[in-house]
């Protein structure tokens, strides 16, 4: 696979960054591409390494060295179509993918694995650049209608296999744009929704039919989709945030994140956010609570709105800077990692707990707080508990509430349904059918699995369309 001594030859070379106080100014991707020579030397460096460990860490199955391969040819069109035989939307997982395969990667024990991920957007971003990427309209359609409740991407590639397989498929979205946290939740600068459009575009080619502002559970009744569907596919999110249950939770000025991040996206689109309602950081302290990549995004959102200061609370140990590789590799290594928002300016403080929000006025103005210490119980459980004499106070005009999601809404549609949750509350179903307890309902996604990546919702999605046109058919010819 590539150049057999390619990974001798050529040193790591991934694509970079805007400069910081530039990209700032809006709300753009600022990723800096690579050459296309740079790329092929890229493509050079995949070894011929008897067992292909990327394929282990990449929940949609890449097959990642033959289109490594293929760049390494010049052969792009064909490294397109093998790109596509696994994953419809490359160019939402080549940007916001943490990337597990580069992490798998047999050159990551010496900390230069492949650039699996550049590789992988510089194809799909080459082959919309060039035309090469077209509907692919069924030769023949079934008389089957399939509902898919829900437009992220577990729905949206559960959508787009079962209009290939010749379906109708309908999809239904309560907000007023198609895409999930695709659309409301990432950050502009992480991906602009642009992509999204256009393989909505493409999809409404191949005959699926989108309907926004329909809230299965509210304004469209469950019954209507048992009645008119011969299949129904959950795909909607997990969307119930976890809150912090402190003193002070309800003053203004203390929000979930995406609240926060949902209205930008808006503003971003054109649509207006009233100025009663409206979340911003401009001038204002900030405090993000949560270290994940939901935090990151509004590191960097505060930052583009003019925030006075920006600091990120996570209630965990900081992570090491490397990791042991002879205990980790070829998993997905708990280490440090700065994302670009960090890189664009906040203090990141780890292993400390809110105590209480305080405010002025009935707005938020002081978080105090603690460090906190995590040791091991008598059965092995990491437990946590303060540090005498580490409290803090932080000031805060703005607290955001990062803190990950627990399990789907199930009020409404879900308990309207009645299909059985399992013990955290996500809808329950197995990886071989996807079949939830109520005929012809299946679910993907988050709602099967809680939050998750965007790259096993596209996983789900597609296996989730190939046991439903089983159910249908008697029999599939879609990939899992």
């Amino acid at each position: 696979m590539g150049k057999t001594t390619g990974f001798m030859e050529f040193e790591r070379n991934d694509r970079s960054y805007e400069d910081a106080e530039e990209r700032i100014k809006d709300y753009k991707e600022f990723m800096v591409p690579l050459s296309e020579d740079e790329l092929v030397e890229q493509g050079a460096r995949c070894m011929d390494c008897g067992i292909p460990y990327c394929h282990s860490g990449c929940p949609v199955n890449n097959i990642i060295p033959e289109w490594n391969d293929l760049v390494y040819q010049k052969n792009w069109k064909e490294a397109l179509q093998v790109l596509h035989s696994t994953n419809n939307f490359p160019e939402f997982t080549g940007r916001i993918c943490p990337a597990p395969c580069e992490a798998a990667c047999t050159l990551n024990i010496t900390d230069e694995p492949v650039t699996i991920k550049t590789i992988e957007c510089s194809i799909v971003d080459k082959g919309w650049a060039e035309g090469w990427i077209k509907p692919e309209i069924a030769s023949h359609r079934t008389g089957k209608k399939v509902a898919v409740v829900g437009s992220g991407p577990a729905g949206l590639a559960c959508a787009q296999q079962l209009a290939r397989a010749g379906h109708k498929v309908v999809v239904f979205e309560k907000n007023a744009r198609i895409g999930g946290l695709l659309r409301i939740g990432i950050p502009d600068f992480k991906m602009e929704k642009s992509h999204i459009d256009r393989r909505m575009a493409q999809m409404q080619a191949e005959g699926v039919e989108f309907r926004p502002n329909s809230h299965v559970g509210g304004n469209i009744t469950y019954d209507m989709l048992l009645r008119e569907f011969n299949a129904i596919a959950l795909t909607g999110g997990s969307e119930h945030p976890r809150d912090l249950p402190v003193p002070g939770r309800d003053l203004d000025g203390v929000h979930f994140a995406m609240e926060f991040l949902s209205q930008q996206n808006d503003r971003n689109a054109g649509v207006h956010v009233a100025d009663d309602v409206a979340i911003l950081a401009t001038g204002k302290h900030v405090v993000v609570i949560g270290g994940g990549d939901t935090g990151s995004d509004c590191v960097g959102t505060s930052r583009r709105q003019g925030a006075a200061s920006i600091t990120q609370l996570e209630l965990m140990l900081e992570p090491p800077e490397k990791e042991n590789k002879a205990m980790t590799w070829p998993n997905w290594p708990m280490i440090m990692r700065t994302s670009s928002s960090h890189l664009e300016g906040c203090e990141r403080q780890f292993a400390v707990t809110t105590n209480t929000l305080r405010g002025d006025a009935g707005a938020v103005k002081i978080l105090h707080g603690a460090e906190v210490e995590w040791n091991a119980d008598a059965d092995g459980r990491m437990q946590m508990n303060p540090v005498t004499g580490s409290e803090f106070e932080l000031k805060a005009d703005l607290v955001l509430l990062a803190m990950g999601f627990a399990h789907p809404i199930a009020e409404g549609l879900l308990n309207s349904l009645g299909v059985a949750l399992d013990n955290r509350g996500n809808v329950k179903a197995n990886e071989d059918d996807y079949k939830s307890s109520v005929e012809k309902v299946f679910v993907a996604g988050d709602m099967r699995r809680g939050q998750s990546l965007v790259v096993w919702a596209i996983r789900e999605g597609r296996q989730c369309a190939s046991s439903i046109d089983t159910y249908l058919m008697g029999s599939t010819n879609l990939p899992r």
